[in-house]
């Protein structure tokens, strides 16, 4: 809804401020938590308490914030990449007993996925603070704002269908993998927020992973497809504050890891994501720019890929026929020469990487029947159409 419905505020995107002071006056018997550390309290005629915070890393406008409550605060630190981050919570007195209890839970695991996959915590300088809050949640800069009430999953809900997404806290890994991508990459333009939103979703099952191994996490990327619309572009409209189809989200990170799958090396791809991180770090950005980082590092062109999946509501399918005892593919897609690879076997067998385009060719593997086909879809989000 943009930041200037409740403060005055150049209210775009791609301009941050480098720092920031919030000063917060509240009635006696409250307290204000806001983004960053907090510099002082004043005591004001009256019983008033003004509370200044101090944000001493670029901040985007939407993720400034403040809660005003009777907040109770317990804290610890993790030694994380670049030594030790402070983590404080507040929460309302009688959730003090389920907090501690989940937040042990959740965050120390969460922040050593994160970066292990992304590369330190972008917001040493600030800390890392979760605030309990009436609404669901928000990835407010080094203040995360957190009401899933203590329970795993969204709502106690698991997004992805598999059980995996009952074992942690939804809001917790989601919000927090905000500060990666969202808070220290920013997009310029709202058109881009899938820059935020998809890689949030799938640090998601980067964290599955984490915990569960591989298997757990492309089990539950691939179940949160069941969100997936295909109703619209990803992408919306630049320079008109438009925002792209809430796919961002599950098609988003199917994306993703679909682009880790034709990478092929996980060393590498966890190196690319950790180099956004490092590269754009408290930067704002265009999704080109993101999109070319991952090319670059990756020595493969992914822009038709990228393009049809952000660009277009459908996903590609890959239409195959038999003729003569050879394997014919080609892809039907909305952009013109799209090509992508694809992994092919006969069942039973070993996956091979095949790159049809959008004219029928041979696929190359001998030894393809109608009845022995099979195509990688657990890893690629595709259609696939035999003749």
């Amino acid at each position: 809804m943009g930041a200037s419905i409740w403060w005055p505020t150049k209210d775009h995107q791609a301009d941050e401020v480098d720092s920031m002071l919030i000063s917060v006056t509240v009635p006696k018997g409250l307290k204000d938590v806001s983004n960053g550390r907090l510099r002082k309290t004043t005591k004001l005629p009256g019983g008033a308490t003004r509370f200044d915070w101090f944000v001493a890393s670029p901040i985007n406008n939407y993720c400034v914030a403040l809660n005003v409550g009777d907040f109770q605060h317990f804290g610890d630190t993790y030694q994380g990449e670049k030594g030790k981050l402070t983590l404080d919570y507040w929460v309302l007195p009688e959730s003090l007993p389920k907090a501690k209890q989940q937040f042990a839970a959740n965050v120390k695991p969460m922040l050593k996925s994160m970066e292990h996959w992304f590369g330190p915590y972008p917001f040493y300088e600030d800390g890392y603070k979760l605030v309990e809050s009436p609404h669901l949640g928000m990835e407010h800069q080094s203040a995360v704002a957190y009401g899933n009430k203590f329970d795993n999953g969204y709502r106690g809900r698991d997004l992805s269908g598999t059980g995996w997404g009952l074992k942690w806290d939804f809001i917790i890994i989601h919000e927090s993998g905000h500060e990666w991508f969202g808070n220290n990459i920013t997009s310029k333009d709202l058109a881009d927020m899938w820059v935020h939103e998809s890689f949030t979703n799938y640090s998601e099952s980067l964290f599955v992973e984490s915990l569960f191994g591989k298997q757990a996490g492309q089990e539950y990327v691939h179940g949160t497809r069941l969100g997936i619309a295909n109703d619209a572009p990803i992408v919306g409209v630049f320079n008109v504050n438009n925002e792209g189809s809430g796919d961002m989200y599950p098609k988003g990170g199917n994306l993703l890891n679909m682009t880790r799958t034709l990478i092929n090396d996980d060393e590498k791809w966890r190196q690319i994501l950790r180099g956004l991180n490092k590269t754009f770090y408290h930067q704002t950005v265009n999704g080109t720019q993101v999109i070319n980082y991952i090319n670059q590092q990756s020595g493969q062109d992914f822009t038709k890929m990228f393009e049809q999946y952000l660009h277009h509501p459908n996903i590609p399918t890959l239409e195959v026929r038999f003729d003569k005892g050879e394997a014919l593919g080609r892809w039907v897609a909305d952009v013109p020469g799209f090509t992508m690879p694809v992994r092919v076997r006969q069942k039973g067998g070993e996956y091979r990487f095949v790159t049809p385009t959008t004219a029928f060719k041979p696929l190359g593997i001998p030894g393809l029947t109608k009845d022995n086909f099979e195509v990688d879809t657990f890893n690629a989000y595709i259609g696939v159409l035999i003749d």
